[in-house]
């Protein structure tokens, strides 16, 4: 603000110079007797009038820099806390969101379904994997931090967070090996007495990280080579497998100590070539359930030493097949474990590559006779999940408008309340 002052006073000081130069410029009446601008050329009075009217301005602004200030001061300071959430619901949801266009900042979102509202948010950091223990009290995390953020040097860690509170648990160092993956089932997952935490490694080398979590310790990294995703077996809290790009699975035991004890590998159970599997599996006991690209869906059982297939089936019936109906999206299936019903996003028109495309329709399927017994607009779904209550209700993800929408699963499958725009990239789903 002082600038212009500057600038006028020099001119000032050159008109006076000029007045002094010419005689008859000069008043030459006492000082009492004189006027205030008396002898002062009209460019030189105006100069000083705006010389007074930048004083005046700036009068005003330090007053107000100085109100605002003590203002400011008077402000009580603000405190950080936790606030408890209300008590967990059937239809919360927490959704894994990759943040693609800024990774670095990936987390989990946390809503109602029951009435769409936001309830809070976990920080997951570098492309964190993210999964719900087996009694939905904590979200585990595997995840990846830099000392300056987007570089310096890497800290992994594993972290458990209370889903009461949104806390920190525990944070446990972790190889800085995880994979740095979208959000998909399996890539971590816990043992179902919650001991172990086993994470997928991509180095690219396939690799897994087992932690004990009663240890706060990492105890072995078993090799996986060519196979990816966790599979942990429901009858033995020792025991996981793993898909195989040739089509079999390998059978991972750990001893007491968390160390590989044995893997054994099955005989080819899929066809990797033709028709490979969707990696996320929904599991009830040992039996794990997947459907591959062409639509077919494998039963396989991880509780032995060696995994076995139990059945497969297909999804379509000819008329679907010259329509060229295909599963698709980053979690393609639900399946409700007492009610025996097993839902797939689907989409028409498919095509090699069309894997991941946003479901046009929902199907239902009875597994007891291994028929479809309804079908629903698919909400442009690319993950769909199921509350876990007697009669359920299925939350799909629409990956065009990035939005969730709750479906009716009875009397009829039908989707009847959709959320605002929410997150970036969500391809996990999870309900507590």
């Amino acid at each position: 603000m002082y600038g212009p002052c500057s600038a006028t006073e020099k001119r000032l000081t050159r008109a006076a110079r000029s007045r002094h130069m010419h005689a008859h410029s000069i008043d030459t009446r006492t000082p009492d007797s004189a006027p205030a601008n008396a002898g002062m050329p009209a460019t030189s009075l105006t100069e000083a009038r705006h010389v007074n009217r930048a004083s005046q301005f700036s009068i005003l602004v330090f007053a107000a820099v100085t109100w605002s200030l003590g203002a400011q001061a008077e402000l009580p300071a603000e405190k950080l806390s936790v606030v408890t959430l209300p008590p967990a619901n059937p239809h919360r949801l927490y959704l894994t969101d990759a943040a693609l266009n800024h990774v670095i900042d990936s987390r989990v979102h946390i809503v109602d379904g029951a009435n769409m509202k936001y309830l809070g948010m976990i920080s997951t950091g570098l492309s964190g994997i993210t999964t719900l223990s087996h009694d939905s009290s904590e979200m585990l995390v595997a995840t990846t931090y830099y000392t300056k953020r987007n570089r310096g040097d890497r800290f992994d860690q594993l972290e458990a967070y209370s889903t009461k509170d949104l806390s920190l648990k525990a944070e446990i160092s972790i190889p800085p090996k995880h994979a740095m993956a979208l959000p998909y089932k399996g890539t971590i997952a816990p043992s179902v007495d919650g001991r172990y935490v086993m994470i997928q490694n991509a180095t690219p080398l396939s690799s897994v990280t087992v932690v004990d979590r009663k240890a706060g310790k990492v105890t072995s990294e078993v090799p996986t080579p060519g196979c990816w995703i966790v599979l942990p077996a429901q009858s033995n809290p020792s025991r996981f497998a793993t898909l195989c790009g040739d089509g079999t699975l390998v059978t991972v035991t750990l001893d007491k100590d968390g160390k590989p004890a044995s893997q054994q590998r099955s005989t080819k159970l899929f066809d990797a070539e033709k028709d490979p599997l969707f990696v996320q599996g929904e599991r009830v006991g040992d039996l794990y359930t997947f459907v591959s690209y062409e639509g077919t869906i494998h039963e396989i059982n991880v509780g032995g030493e060696t995994a076995k297939t139990e059945a497969t089936w297909s999804l379509l019936d000819d008329a679907d097949r010259k329509a060229a109906w295909k599963p698709g999206g980053y979690q393609p299936l639900a399946l409700h474990a007492a009610t025996k019903q097993l839902y797939v996003a689907m989409h028409d028109a498919g095509r090699d590559g069309s894997h991941k495309r946003p479901a046009k329709e929902i199907w239902a399927f009875d597994l007891a006779n291994k028929k479809r017994v309804a079908r629903a607009p698919g909400s442009g779904a690319i993950a769909i999940a199921l509350s876990k209550e007697a009669e359920p209700k299925l939350f799909a993800y629409d990956g065009i408008n990035m939005a969730y929408v709750r479906y009716d699963t009875t009397p009829a499958l039908k989707p009847v309340a959709t959320s605002k725009a929410l997150g970036e990239f969500v391809g996990l789903l999870e309900t507590h």
